[in-house]
């Protein structure tokens, strides 16, 4: 029976590019983003093994509701990506805008654990994974970004989680891309990491042995 794959943010970009090379590796895929049309479009691309889930993943509910559907469509939870997150203008803490600030910790914050805290009874069934998206940014400090704090946020989490879930046999994964050519970017960037790249780090992650637990994967551009 194929495994599958819950992943958020997956209309575009490094969800999107992790969709398509799970589906290819034999998983059934659940896409969840607010983008109906895109995930049903790159559902089609893919074919009966996916499933589009349109819904906002800084709601509680919402995430819950997306496993219960992805499960009843595939018959369980494999592995789960939370991959959605935004950044905001880099204009430091005097300068910068709260409001942004409050979306964005929504997002790249409370969304990750809603998410984790809504698929862990689903994991507990296949001994599963969840893996997150992290960031260099979460490993280094940046001269007054609160973006590059909520990653820390998610890589100090997705640690804890780890040992948390090493308890019944389930791990955590964090992938820490530096800068990775996607729309985050107002220009084209084709020298640095490809969306494709990290969705071979997510794959290789979820693909390990039971006797094995990767806990980060940490990517740079080769350029």
């Amino acid at each position: 029976m194929a495994k599958t794959l819950l992943i958020t943010g997956a209309s575009s970009g490094i969800g999107e590019a992790t969709a398509r090379a799970a589906a290819e590796a034999g998983w059934n895929v659940a896409l969840c983003a607010r983008s109906a049309d895109k995930l049903e479009k790159i559902a089609s691309d893919i074919g009966d093994n996916a499933l589009a889930i349109p819904c906002d993943v800084t709601d509680r509910d919402a995430n819950a509701e997306a496993l219960e559907k992805a499960a009843a469509k595939f018959g369980g939870i494999d592995a789960v990506f939370a991959n959605a997150g935004m950044g905001v203008e880099a204009a430091g803490v005097e300068n910068g805008d709260p409001q942004a600030w409050h979306d964005m910790i929504h997002l790249n914050i409370l969304a990750v654990l809603y998410a984790a805290h809504a698929s862990i009874p689903h994991l507990k069934k296949t001994r599963g994974h969840f893996v997150v998206t992290g960031s260099k940014a979460g490993r280094d400090n940046m001269k007054g970004s609160i973006y590059s704090a909520t990653k820390w946020f998610v890589h100090g989490f997705g640690e804890n989680l780890a040992e948390e879930m090493r308890e019944w046999g389930g791990r955590a994964t964090i992938i820490a891309p530096g800068m990775v050519n996607t729309a985050f970017f107002d220009d084209d960037k084709p020298s640095k990491i490809q969306p494709g790249d990290v969705a071979n780090a997510v794959m290789f992650a979820i693909s390990q042995p039971d006797t094995a637990a990767v806990r980060e994967v940490y990517i740079m551009p080769n350029d």
